[in-house]
Order: C-alpha cells, then sequence, then structure tokens
C-alpha cells in the first residue's frame, strides 16, 4: 500500500469498474433498498474516476460536477454523492487508498447539497382517490383484481412505503386481530401496526381467492420471476398503470402524501399522534404536512388582501 497522503496530483492507480464496485456495497450494514440505490448510482462516479484520476480533491469535484448538472434534480444528485462518499469510505477502510478523502480539511464529513424540505409534488387529491375506489368497486373479483385492491388498500388506508410492502409475508397479516407486523424504512425487526377495517376486508379477500399461506403476500406471476417476490418497481408499474389509465397524474409515493395530509388534517395538527400511524422518526417531516395545510386555508384571506386591484 502507498502509504504517503493523497495529494492533488495523485494518480489513480487502482482498476475499478461499476461490478465490483457494486459488490462492495454488499456488506454494509443497510437495508436493501438503500444497497440497490447506491448499486444503481456508482457508476457514474466510477466513470468520473476512470476520466479525472483520483487525488485528495476528488470527491469535492465530483460534486462539483454533479452541481453543475441541470438535468438532475437536489434530491437524485445527494443520492449520487452519497453513493459516491459511501463507495470512497470503503476504499479507505480496505486500506485501497492511504487518505479518507470524504472528509474537509478539518475533519467534517463532506456535506451533500441544500434541499428544500417542502413538498415538490403534491399527493393524491381526493377526488382522484374517489376516482379510484369508484374503478376498483367495478373490477371483476379475480386474483389479479384482488391484489390491486390490497396494494392500493396498504397504500391508502394504512400510508406504508413500497419497501414495506415488498417486505410482507402473508404470515405478517392477521386479519382476524386487524393487525400487520412490517419492517419498516431502516429497521431490523417487524412492528405490528392496526390495519383499517378496509384494508383487512381487502387483504382478507385476497387471501381467499389466491390461497396463499406462505412466502411473500405479493409475488410476481410473470413467466420469468413466477413466484417471486415482488420488487418495489414491479408494485411501482402495477400501481403506475391503474393511474395512467385513469389519467390521475401522480405516483405511487403520491398515496403516502395523501395518507399523511389526511391524517395530519383530521388530527387537527396533532402530530405526535399522526406519528404514530406514519411511522416518521421524527416531527419535522410531520410539520411540513402541517405547514402545507395551513398554507392552503390561508390562500383566500391573501388573495383578499388584493381585492379591488386589477391589472
Amino acid at each position: 500500500m502507498n502509504t504517503k497522503q493523497l495529494t492533488t496530483t495523485t494518480k489513480y492507480e487502482l482498476q475499478l469498474n461499476t461490478s465490483d464496485a457494486s459488490k462492495a456495497f454488499d456488506y454494509l450494514p443497510i437495508n436493501d433498498s438503500t444497497r440497490a440505490d447506491y448499486k444503481a448510482r456508482i457508476g457514474l462516479y466510477i466513470d468520473y474516476i476512470n476520466s479525472h484520476g483520483l487525488n485528495r480533491n476528488t470527491l469535492l469535484e465530483y460534486r462539483r460536477y454533479l452541481d453543475n448538472r441541470t438535468d438532475y434534480a437536489i434530491s437524485t444528485k445527494n443520492k449520487y454523492f452519497t453513493s459516491a462518499k459511501r463507495y470512497t469510505g470503503i476504499l479507505y477502510t480496505a486500506n485501497l487508498i492511504p487518505t479518507d478523502i470524504t472528509k474537509d480539511i478539518s475533519g467534517q464529513d463532506l456535506k451533500g447539497f441544500s434541499q428544500d424540505k417542502k413538498h415538490k409534488k403534491d399527493g393524491l387529491t381526493r377526488a382522484e382517490v374517489q376516482q379510484l375506489t369508484e374503478y376498483l368497486q367495478n373490477l371483476d373479483p379475480t386474483p389479479a383484481n384482488s391484489r390491486l385492491k390490497a396494494m392500493l388498500a396498504l397504500l391508502m388506508y394504512q400510508g406504508l412505503r413500497q419497501i414495506e410492502i415488498t417486505r410482507l409475508d402473508v404470515t405478517d397479516i392477521d386479519t382476524k386481530t386487524a393487525k400487520a407486523f412490517i419492517r419498516g424504512k431502516g429497521k431490523d425487526d417487524k412492528e405490528p401496526i392496526a390495519l383499517h377495517p378496509n384494508t383487512t376486508l381487502a387483504l382478507g379477500d385476497y387471501l381467499q381467492l389466491t390461497n396463499k399461506k406462505s412466502g411473500p403476500l405479493f409475488s410476481s406471476n410473470s413467466n420469468n420471476s413466477k413466484d417471486q417476490r415482488l420488487t418495489t418497481r414491479a408494485i411501482r408499474l402495477i400501481i403506475k398503470q391503474v393511474l395512467d389509465q385513469l389519467d390521475i397524474d401522480n405516483s405511487v409515493h403520491g398515496f403516502r402524501h395523501y395518507f399523511t395530509t389526511t391524517m395530519v388534517s383530521h388530527y387537527k395538527g396533532d402530530l405526535l399522534a399522526v406519528a404514530h400511524y406514519t411511522r416518521h422518526k421524527n416531527l419535522e417531516m410531520l410539520q411540513v404536512y402541517n405547514d402545507a395545510i395551513d398554507a392552503e386555508a390561508d390562500l383566500p384571506r391573501y388573495y383578499e388582501a388584493f381585492e379591488g386591484v386589477t391589472l
């Protein structure tokens, strides 16, 4: 190993490729969703290193490169930068580079991009949800349709994250006690949640029609991955197909936004009570929802301030 510190003129001598870089994330203590995200984004950093070399300022220069990309949103830039930082940290831990360049000259972690915590896209509206429920009520009671209803019930009435839905097993569902056991974001163990009566009914119908007794709650019907656990991507494709059919311009995450907004509004800003159902680690994000509701309610007063002033 080269014991000299990396400098701004140090030449890149390691032979790295995207495949090896992806495998490096396999042993990190992170959830599957985060691991998959790191693997999907590390290729850009490997290409950057191979083109520009590796030196003391490489990570800072890569951040500057991402900052100049106009085709990436701030959230996307942060994901690429975080992936690069984690991989660079792996290189240092493995003694493949002599200097921890994930730190600045003062020893602090290099920061990502500042991101506005306000929501850039709204969740589903009550009218869109009503449109969706009317569509579901007219579907024939087939196994595929019952699976769709069960997924949407977990999204609409429980506000589950996509990764939480994919992790569910049949044995995690107890329709008799109206409970489910989920492994949440960043969690190793499962926690019980109360099921809404509509969710319990949808899940009960789904399990009865499909006669599923064990294994993943939602599995693939395609020939290439028959009976394998559905991925988050597969769930997005299934739900997006329905949204597109109904001309609803939104995403799967829009359901969690709808759920949280509905709960914050109904609970009159009691964020502690709402957090019990949304399972947010802190109340800061819920406060964003509360502020958005207050701002929407205040719009008539804002409009009234300029009443009679016309161009």
